[in-house]
């Protein structure tokens, strides 16, 4: 039976290849972005079996008025991909408000503001999936911002487990290392881009020689995920990128 699957920060990189993904295989899929054009020309390249709708997942306004939506055309979700986020290297000291908030409201809130407004539309068997960083744990510098958002996120999806159980739906974080797409650019100041490199290789890490993943290689995960047997589940799943031999 198809499935409606939810993606957020899905108008570019991993978001727009999981929505491709299920909607190929018979899924219907809604795409979310905060820049409504991406999702727009993402929809438009998957076709009848894509809904693009604009929204700021950090607006508890916006996702309420997105759900909305999905509630009237679809009437369910049977799956949420928590993807969006606000990748920004910085040093807290050097931080402006507007920063840390952005990384707070995107990373942390947003998800916890579209699980909020999916649950109402779930049923037993539906998954929440939230996609976190290897930063959580790999000491990768001008990132305590990030990390600390993408930690709290692992956190909270362990939390939602045993919240959510005795209704059925499943909550699994998925851990990704650094992952590419021809065509994507990285959108920061350039000064902060070389700051980080710099301080990453005194840190010991020479990030144009570390592995890097596919998207299309961290969907098949996704996949896996979502088709799990209704006696399976599992709260975290870690990848990490490796040079094919």
């Amino acid at each position: 039976m198809s499935k409606v699957i939810v993606i957020t920060g899905a108008g570019v990189g991993l978001g727009r290849a999981i929505a491709k993904l299920f909607a190929g295989g018979g899924d219907q899929v809604v795409l979310l972005g905060r820049t409504f054009s991406k999702v727009e020309n993402a929809a438009a390249e998957i076709g009848d079996a894509a809904m693009a709708l604009q929204c700021d997942v950090g607006d508890p306004e916006s996702v309420n008025q997105a759900f909305a939506a999905i509630a009237e055309r679809h009437g369910k979700v049977d799956v949420l991909i928590n993807n969006a986020a606000v990748f920004e290297p910085f040093l807290l000291q050097n931080a402006t408000d507007q920063q840390i908030f952005s990384a707070l409201n995107t990373n942390v809130a947003g998800p916890m503001f579209c699980i909020r407004a999916a649950i109402p539309l779930m049923s037993g068997g539906a998954h929440i999936i939230n996609i976190t960083s290897e930063s959580v744990e790999v000491e990768l510098p001008h990132l305590s911002v990030y990390q600390a958002t993408k930690a709290g996120v692992e956190r909270l999806t362990k939390s939602l487990h045993l919240e959510l159980e005795s209704s059925g739906i499943r909550a699994t974080y998925v851990r990704a290392g650094a992952m590419y797409e021809e065509g994507k650019t990285w959108e920061a100041n350039p000064e902060d881009q070389m700051a980080f490199g710099k301080a990453a290789m005194e840190r010991g890490f020479n990030l144009r020689e570390r592995p890097i993943t596919q998207f299309d290689s961290v969907t098949q995960l996704i996949q896996t995920l979502v088709n799990l047997p209704a006696d399976l589940h599992t709260v975290g799943v870690h990848l990490h990128a490796r040079r094919p031999v």
